[in-house]
């Protein structure tokens, strides 16, 4: 599910809670080689995640087969359909004519007898008008008009009796009630042919809206080199499902000067004619930015479990009281993180198990000057009663004014005996979150190693 129709299905699901009506779901599998079980799994899961639920049960193209077949028995009655016994050589042979002449295909069976014997192969085309234009009154880019002679006599059953995309879409649109197509700009050339089906089974044309795809930073059609494109990618990278629907619904379409909204603001001020006509480019920092924001004022726990996932797909095993000193060390990190998986490395300090091995450039640190001067501050810390950050920190000043130095004296060998590395956050912030009887016990552990 690629990153493109997850804005796609996220601007139908603003639209339909928008205008209060219906947010559908339909698997448009007549391609059976590319509709794998697995593929359209993934189409469930990326819009789970998202959180973008339809308000009905998927409806299965395919198992529409012979409703689809069906319309095309009623267009072929009526005149508006014919069979077509060309074969492969001679519709390479009409192609390349109608490129010459700068015209659509056009089969002579058109306007032929079927030739005797009704066994033989062909396909069933649409019979197009040969004259005129087609208007699509798009909702994003404003009145299209197709020439008809440029429009081709598209096949809508295949010679195996397999109905078509463009077919089998209006017929589905037509019997669920569809009354806005909100889908991607490729398919603003099917729209007219689409069209001309409506119109000849006299239903009614629902509105269509084509949104411009998204492009890379660098302008280019987005590919493999800008990073992830399908929506999982974007879930394992650690992003949030709220701040990917922000950033989404920004990306071509804004609400004045307004970043940063939730859903039911969206909701309120979402219009599809509002989206913009020319192509969004995905913006890594501006993503990082409103995925920060989420991680903020997100709930703590929530925030443990899917950093205990993360670590888990790192391979990590887990330990009894990972989530307890989680939960201690998110409030005091998550400000600094901008995905779940920069927020598993700043909790890395508050994971660590004693005895923890210093690097050696933390090692190096505990000379003989500091190593009795944090013996003096585990002493002096073992008298605090308030073991938060905001009483850790002036504790510490004050035992920096005791000692007649600043903080920086000691402060990074006492981070890289917390850490072991020296990575973690503010010094009242680790000692915050690993507590009083586990940042005791590494600076002890630290101390009574030989030097």
């Amino acid at each position: 599910m690629h990153i493109g129709t997850a804005r796609t299905a996220l601007f139908n699901w603003l639209y339909a809670r928008h205008c209060g009506g219906r947010f559908l779901l339909r698997i448009e599998d007549t391609d059976r080689e590319r509709s794998t079980e697995v593929a359209v799994q993934v189409i469930f899961d990326g819009l789970d995640w998202l959180g973008l639920q339809p308000d009905a049960p998927p409806v299965f193209q395919f198992a529409r087969a012979d409703r689809h077949r069906e319309v095309a028995m009623a267009l072929l009655e009526a005149g508006r359909a014919y069979r077509c016994y060309m074969t492969v050589e001679e519709l390479a042979a009409e192609r390349e004519k109608a490129r010459a002449e700068g015209r659509a295909i056009r089969s002579p069976w058109r306007d032929r007898e079927p030739p005797a014997g009704s066994n033989t192969s062909h396909v069933i085309r649409f019979r197009g008008p040969l004259e005129g234009e087609t208007l699509v009154d798009d909702m994003i880019k404003g009145p299209v008009v197709f020439q008809n002679r440029e429009l081709d006599d598209l096949v809508i059953l295949r010679s195996d009796g397999v109905p078509t995309y463009n077919l089998a879409v209006v017929v589905d649109d037509h019997d669920m009630d569809i009354s806005h197509v909100i889908r991607g700009d490729d398919h603003l050339n099917n729209a007219a042919r689409q069209t001309l089906i409506y119109q000849s089974m006299a239903w009614e044309v629902p509105a269509f809206a084509h949104v411009p795809l998204i492009h890379g930073p660098d302008g280019a059609k987005l590919s493999k080199r800008h990073g992830a494109q399908a929506v999982g990618e974007f879930a394992d990278m650690g992003f949030l499902p709220e701040a990917m629907r922000n950033y989404l619904a920004r990306l071509g379409w804004g609400h004045g000067d307004d970043e940063l909204f939730g859903d039911e603001q969206a909701i309120a001020w979402f219009d599809v004619r509002d989206v913009v006509k020319a192509p969004a480019r995905l913006d890594w920092n501006k993503l990082h930015h409103v995925n920060n924001h989420y991680l903020r004022i997100a709930d703590e726990e929530r925030l443990v479990r899917l950093v205990m996932e993360a670590l888990a797909r790192r391979g990590r095993t887990p330990h009894a009281d990972d989530e307890a000193r989680l939960l201690a060390a998110i409030p005091i990190v998550k400000d600094g993180a901008k995905t779940i998986l920069e927020l598993a490395d700043l909790c890395a300090f508050a994971l660590a198990r004693r005895p923890l091995v210093l690097t050696e450039k933390s090692a190096s640190l505990l000379n003989e000057e500091t190593r009795a001067r944090l013996a003096r501050l585990a002493a002096f810390l073992l008298e605090t009663h308030e073991w938060d950050q905001p009483g850790l920190l002036e504790r510490l000043r004050e035992f920096a004014a005791a000692e007649g130095v600043g903080l920086g004296k000691f402060g990074g060998a006492l981070r890289a005996v917390l850490s072991g590395d020296g990575s973690a956050p503010d010094l009242a912030g680790a000692l915050a979150a690993l507590g009083r009887d586990e940042s005791l016990g590494r600076i002890d552990d630290a101390l009574s190693r030989s030097q």
